[in-house]
């Protein structure tokens, strides 16, 4: 805050102005450095899957559900939409804790993969994991 002393009228008063220069130069390479680096924050990144360390999971309760590029296989057993909802039906019914652990290679589309975890859903299944690689 600089002070400055009025010439004039008799009394030296103070007056208490701002000096607001040094505030506007900040302001203004602030605003050229945003400028500059936006279109760097719009760019897409590669992002690699998740890899984790977990303990596995108990088998007894976990149903393997295995999409490959040509289809799919429950617990080892190709099937088909149709088969796999009936099935996971079935076994909800002898085990409503049943867990279906969804394994897709990182080639199957995400929409591919979100149609199969809709028929999973529909069967009725309230636990679906994600199938992880080790690191």
């Amino acid at each position: 805050m600089a002070l400055s002393f009025q010439d004039g009228g008799g009394e030296d008063q103070p007056m208490a102005e701002i000096n607001v220069t040094p505030l506007v130069d900040v302001m203004l390479v602030l605003l050229v450095i945003f400028i500059v680096m936006a279109p760097l924050f719009s760019q897409a990144l590669s992002v690699n899957l998740p890899r984790v360390k977990a303990p596995a999971a108990d088998s007894r309760d976990v149903t393997r559900l295995t999409m490959t590029m040509s289809g799919m296989t429950l617990d080892g057993q190709a099937v088909t939409p149709d088969a796999l909802v009936r099935e996971l039906k079935h076994r909800v019914g002898l085990n409503p804790d049943l867990v279906v652990r969804l394994e897709a290679p990182g080639q199957v589309s995400y929409e591919q993969v979100a149609r199969v975890m809709g028929w999973v859903r529909e069967a009725g299944v309230g636990r679906l994991a994600f199938a992880t690689q080790n690191p």
